[in-house]
């Protein structure tokens, strides 16, 4: 296979590889910050590293403002060439040499406005493309709407897979997790989002058996310095479903993925986090389920953050 095509895919193996290597690799800081280092606070830490995804709302609100600048200039230039077009022509005098030169310069005239319609035309086709190339998209409005309306799910995944790193292992807990796509097959198949067809159910029935194999062969070597194994992965499994739950929802209500504008989308989840579920930290706190402890080296700070 060749072509864009070709390349497309190729980056997206790439970009997919990436995201796996940067999952497993957070899940080891989360599992040394439980143990080595002896900060074990999953809410603390979902909170935190959830609350950064407001930063996009940053970068949004700056290219917001430059493709609105860039507006209004265009703006004020059709309306000046409007102004020049629409002017109104001297008559010429009596005289035959002048009104040859009316007649020219009207011709000159003429040609010079041919030009700018064809400019302004070509000008006016490329706004309506990029208006049909944004109008499906969800409005402002909507996409925050939908930020809010799924942090809290997004954050009870994300503090389940965390939280799970302190009962079981790392390899444990990422494959359990990894079963997240089982969930949103299925769940996506009874709410009319995916298709259950027979290929499908031999993917999920294979990795089913390969997750259960996992868990049977680690079972014996986890229990002994892991007395709580069971915890942990009952966690992992209720991070993937509500993995498959987001994900379902979300297609379900967006649809294709381009109408979604994903920086405003997490920025929304990460300010919803920020201002919903700061409660949470004072409950856990009064409870002593999560006693409030900032950490109190810099090198905590970096694997925290």
């Amino acid at each position: 296979m060749t072509g864009p095509g070709y390349g497309r895919h190729t980056a997206g193996l790439v970009l997919l590889l990436g995201v796996v290597l940067i999952w497993v690799g957070s899940s080891f800081l989360v599992s040394n910050l439980f143990g080595e280092q002896e900060f074990n606070r999953p809410f603390f830490i979902t909170y935190l590293n959830t609350s950064t995804f407001s930063l996009y709302l940053v970068g949004t609100c700056v290219s917001r403002l430059k493709s609105a600048t860039h507006r209004r200039l265009a703006r004020r230039k059709r309306s000046r060439s409007d102004d020049g077009d629409s002017a109104p022509q001297q008559e010429g005098i009596d005289t035959a040499a002048t009104a040859g030169a009316s007649h020219r310069v009207n011709a000159n005239h003429g040609v010079n406005a041919e030009h700018s319609m064809h400019a302004r035309s070509r000008s006016d086709e490329r706004l309506l493309l990029a208006d049909s190339a944004t109008e499906h998209k969800l409005t402002t409005r909507e996409t925050v709407r939908l930020g809010v309306g799924f942090s809290v799910l997004w954050f009870a995944a994300n503090v389940a897979q965390n939280a799970s790193l302190a009962y079981t292992t790392v390899a444990s807990s990422s494959i359990l997790c990894s079963t997240s796509g089982l969930f949103t097959l299925a769940i996506g198949a009874l709410a009319g989002v995916e298709t259950f067809t027979t290929a499908r159910l031999g993917a999920v029935v294979a990795s089913t058996l390969g997750v259960y194999c996992v868990m049977v062969s680690g079972a014996e070597a986890t229990s002994a310095h892991m007395p709580r194994a069971w915890v942990g992965d009952g966690l992992a499994l209720l991070s993937a479903a509500l993995y498959g739950c987001y994900t379902t929802l979300l297609k379900r209500r967006v649809g294709d993925e381009s109408r979604l504008d994903a920086p405003l989308f997490f920025g929304a989840v990460g300010l919803a986090n920020i201002v919903l579920l700061w409660p949470g930290l004072i409950i856990l706190d009064a409870t002593g389920l999560e006693p409030f402890i900032l950490p109190r080296t810099g090198s905590v700070w970096a694997m925290v953050a």
